[in-house]
């Protein structure tokens, strides 16, 4: 199949920049003896988990049950799951995960501590359990460190789980802040007697100042596999290092200066992260997706010296692109202008 037959819309990866910015990453997480657990939620795909720890990737990153599931069938051994799993049917579906595999949880409450204590309390393996921390990105996680290492305790004394260190999915630029919150959290729990053994830090904004966070062990990069565009707004990479684009047809040229696309909510992202328009498109720098309804893009051509017609094929670097990777069943792996592999996109959906 040539990428001329491809129908739109559609997501293309870029197999040559994928693996770039895979080896990119890991080689500086070698150079300063960090260990790489990639979140897969960006990409939802075995091939690229599974190249992701041959590369040197001590395990993959799962955020819902659900994709560690699927994950865990496709092979792949070693899976942290930083969630707070509540309720006893997700419950017993993580008992039988933790048979399968090297697994690993987060929790944030007494709550949260005493329904896997309970769930693990007569199984044969026990759970290992990191405590999330807030260092200011203002979700999931107790908010200091004292906070922290008494959660820790409690982990510590119950049956069926074992206490392995903090966790943290940092605010962006806050560098300072997340180093101060884990460096603390690890001091007072060694003081108190725990072994906070794995410092887990994350995110791909601030990946290349992973180094700053002295006390981390690991760091769980997601968004660097694809980049997109709000990576490239941060100055984590270039456009020319994207690796997913929308492909879209422009359908309709209503006005000199409005272009519609068939891509619209349902192929990207309504996510802005405070930029203008929802994506960059591929040789028109000037032109702006300015809204989306379900099945149209509407696009200002006001700015643009050239302009796309009907018919024409557009290539969109979406703002966010973790989210366009749960929007389709399949997407197409190519390498230039090649098409490699149409693929499902197995944890797509799993959302539970």
């Amino acid at each position: 199949m040539k990428l001329s037959e491809i129908d739109t819309p559609a997501v293309l990866i870029d197999l040559d920049r994928v693996e770039a910015n895979m080896q990119r990453f890991q080689a500086y997480a070698d150079e300063h003896t960090l260990a790489v657990r990639p979140h897969i939620k960006t990409h939802k795909l075995p091939r690229f988990a599974k190249r992701q720890v041959e590369l040197g990737a001590v395990g993959i990153t799962c955020q819902k049950l659900g994709e560690a599931e699927v994950m865990a069938d496709a092979g792949l051994t070693d899976i942290f799951l930083p969630y707070n799993i509540i309720g006893k049917a997700k419950l017993d579906r993580l008992v039988a995960l933790n048979k399968r595999i090297k697994l690993a949880v987060t929790a944030d409450s007494e709550v949260t501590i005493r329904g896997l204590a309970e769930a693990f309390k007569d199984t044969s393996k026990p759970l290992t359990v990191l405590v999330e921390c807030d260092t200011g990105m203002g979700r999931c996680g107790v908010q200091t460190p004292d906070e922290a290492v008494a959660l820790a305790g409690l982990i510590n004394a119950a049956g069926g789980l074992i206490f392995a260190g903090f966790m943290t999915y940092p605010k962006t630029g806050a560098v300072a802040e997340n180093q101060a919150f884990l460096s603390s959290a690890k001091e007072k729990a060694t003081a108190a007697g725990l072994d906070p053994r794995i410092i887990s830090n994350g995110g791909s904004p601030d990946m290349w100042r992973a180094h700053e966070v002295s006390s981390a062990t690991e760091h769980r990069p997601g968004t660097y596999i694809y980049m997109d565009r709000f990576q490239v707004a941060k100055g984590v990479g270039t456009f020319d290092d994207c690796a997913l684009t929308v492909l879209a047809t422009v359908v309709s040229h209503p006005t000199e200066n409005r272009a519609i696309i068939d891509a619209g909510s349902k192929a990207l992202t309504s996510d802005t992260f405070g930029m203008e328009g929802f994506g960059c498109i591929v040789g028109y720098p000037d032109a702006v997706i300015t809204s989306l309804s379900e099945e149209h893009g509407a696009i200002d051509l006001s700015a643009c010296k050239d302009k796309p017609q009907i018919g024409d094929r557009l290539r969109i670097i979406p703002n966010h692109a973790c989210v366009v990777s749960n929007l389709f069943d399949q997407v197409v792996l190519i390498s230039g202008n090649e098409v490699v592999e149409v693929a499902p996109v197995a944890a797509r959906g799993r959302v539970d």
